[in-house]
Formats: structure tokens, sequence, C-alpha cells
């Protein structure tokens, strides 16, 4: 029996919609039958927790006395952009520190505004007849910003890499230590839990689809940057490779610090752990199917990174159970297997997404826009190319 979310949200504001999260759906509908869970259950709520270095967000200082066009600007020692409006500013999450390196970064300054630490801003400006200032050092906190927002270009990757190496040394990158001669295999998902492959069609996650981020409310702006849904997908409608993507945004004054993380990656550089959660409605059987699956049922790629190029050779496929069991069979070897993103954080966002969902102050929307769909553009590569092609 097919529901509108007209329908589920009237229910959620009345108290009476029945709200659980996509590992407690899963138990559902393998114990009472995919339609009866489907006629029961209103919503189903989803987390995801691991490195997305594509996040950052903007700032606005407000004006001193006098005021300054600011130019080149720093937060703790990380640049941030300088390239807006006079007291505007966008800080990446990767921006390594001027003195630091990569041991302290955007993410880090981000977490320390969370927290409530004071922040030192320094900046620089040519100085002009409205903006007379040419220099200023202070110190900021969260609270003294006029608006400060997450905008995260590239969040809750559709299924992901897992990441082994074949060649002789180990490498260091963005999914972890790679040790040599298919010495472990890393991955990064939240399987079962994780939003786009509980829809991974997009029927119910779009532009204005509200979220979770990093703590905070928030809305799905616009489809993330390398998002391509034309990847090969099972019987299921599941990308069984790295797929769709979400751009994000939120409110960094309502964030809350166990869900976003500064990181730095050994040898690779800096990063931030993003909690992304996303509600989705309980329209019909059709979609209630996907978000049964569990993770004995969601297969990922196994890519060599010891291959350095553009496009890494496929070694295998794994479940994420398969996974999660501690160890992969890659050419005969037994592999062993580690996260580097975290189903405890993961299932702490659903249950707090479902709190929020269930006692009525959380409705869900519909999207203003479809994601981009199979057939739409995927993801261009870089050509290297001298002047003269062109």
């Amino acid at each position: 029996m097919a529901k509108t979310l007209e329908e589920i949200n009237a229910r959620i504001a009345t108290g009476s919609a029945v709200v659980m999260t996509a590992e407690e759906f899963a138990e559902i509908a393998a114990a009472e039958g995919l339609k009866k869970a489907a006629k029961r259950v209103d919503v189903v709520t989803t987390g995801t927790f691991g490195p997305m270095c594509s996040s950052g967000v903007f700032l606005n200082f407000g004006h001193a006395d006098p005021p300054i066009k600011m130019g080149e600007i720093t937060l703790n020692d990380v640049p941030a952009s300088g390239g807006l409006a006079a007291v505007d500013t966008f800080l990446g999450a990767t921006e390594p520190s001027l003195t630091r390196g990569i041991e302290y970064g955007g993410a880090h300054v981000i977490e320390d505004l969370i927290r409530g630490h004071a922040v030192r801003l320094k900046a620089r400006g040519h100085g002009t007849d409205c903006y007379p200032r040419t220099e200023i050092d202070t110190w900021i906190t969260l609270d003294d910003l006029n608006q400060a927002y997450f905008f995260n270009p590239r969040n809750a990757y559709q299924n992901y890499a897992v990441a082994v190496n074949s060649s002789d040394r180990t490498l260091y990158t963005y999914l972890g230590p790679l040790h040599p001669h298919f010495g472990n295999a890393t991955y990064c998902s939240a399987g079962a839990l994780s939003p786009l492959l509980n829809d991974p069609l997009y029927r119910t996650i779009g532009v204005g689809t509200r979220c979770f981020v990093a703590g905070a409310p928030g809305f799905v702006a616009w489809e993330g940057t390398q998002h391509n849904p034309n990847q090969e997908r099972d019987e299921h409608g599941v990308p069984v490779k790295p797929a769709g993507t979400l751009a994000v945004i939120a409110d960094l004054k309502q964030a809350r610090s166990e869900f976003f993380s500064a990181a730095t990656m050994v040898g690779y550089g800096v990063s931030c752990f993003v909690g992304i959660g996303v509600p989705i409605p309980v329209l019909d059987e059709e979609l209630a199917a996907t978000l049964a699956l569990t993770d004995a049922d969601i297969t990922a790629t196994v890519f060599d990174y010891g291959v350095q190029r553009r496009a890494r050779p496929a070694v295998g496929t794994a479940t994420y159970a398969e996974l999660r069991s501690g160890a992969i069979e890659i050419k005969g070897k037994k592999v062993p297997t580690g996260p580097i993103s975290s189903l405890k954080v993961a299932r702490r966002i659903a249950e707090t997404l479902k709190s929020w969902v269930a006692e009525g102050g959380f409705t869900l929307t519909a999207p203003v826009q479809p994601l981009p769909q199979a057939g739409s553009q995927g993801v261009k590569p870089l050509e290297v190319r001298t002047e003269e092609a062109i």
C-alpha cells in the first residue's frame, strides 16, 4: 500500500509516525515480510560518519572600525579564501597550516570553532576609501560571527572503493596506509546504514531534502561533485562502485563536535570526519526493498592502489558483511580488513535523526529537483593538453 509524503508528515506532526533506523527496518522486514514492514513503518533513518575531504565553511566576520577589505586571510595560520566580499571567506577543510603543515588545517579550525575555542584571525587588505584599514590581528569565536555555515561540495558517497596495494612498499592514501603485497584492505562506508545506498535510485533524496549534517539540521543543496549515477548496479539498483554524492549545507553554529572531527591522514594530508544522515519516507514496497537490504546484500569493488593511475584495476569484490568479518580473499590470499569510517557513530546519527523525526520537530521534504539519474553526464577526466592542442 503506497503512502504519500504528505500523509507521512501529518503523522510526524501528530507524533504517530513509526520511525526506525535502517538496521531496525531490515530486522522487521526479515521477521514480518516486506509488505507488512512497508505498511507499518513510515520513516527510515540512515547515517554515515567517515572522512569527507570535500567540506568547508563560509564565514562572515562583520566589520572592524575602521573597516578592512580582507585579501590575505588566515585562521590559526591556516589560509582562507580572500576572493569574496570584504569580510566573507570560505575555509576549506583540507587546507594545511602555513607553519604546522598537515598536522593542523582547515578542519581543525572548524572543529575548534564548534568546540567554542577562540581562533586567531589575521588579514591584510590593500586599502580603499571605503575600507581604509590594511591589517587586522584579532581573536574570534563562533558566537562572534554573523553567519557561519557548512557548504560541503561532496559528502555521503554512494558506496566507495575498497583499497589494497599490490606494490612492494607501503602507500599513504586518503583511505589510510596500505601495506605492500596485499597486506591489508581498507574501506569507508556505513554499508546498509549509508543514506544513498538506502535510496539507490534517488527517489526521495534530491535538492531540498532535509538532512543531518554534523549534528545540525541541514539540506541537500545540489548534486555533489563527481556525482556519477552511471556506475554498474546490482539487481537491487545499488551501485557496486563509487556513484552518487551530495552537496550539503547546514548551520555551523548548531553543529556538534561528536559528529565532526578533524583528522590528519598520515603521509597524505588534512581531512575531516563528517556525520551525514537522511530520513527516507517508506512510500511503497519498491523503496522498502532497498531499505531492507543488509550488509550481506551490498557489494563494493576492491581496487589496487598499487597501480598509481587514474583508472586503478579492480581485483575483486566483497560484501560489507565480508569486509566487517575482518578478512577477505584477494587473488587467493587472505587479506585483513579495516574500516576508516565509524559504524558506531553512524548508528548514533541514525538514532539521533530518528528521535528528531519521532518527536515531531523534523518533517520531511520532497526534492524540489531530482539528482541526476543514470544516462546523464557522468564524471569527466582531466586531460593534460598543450595550448597548441586546444
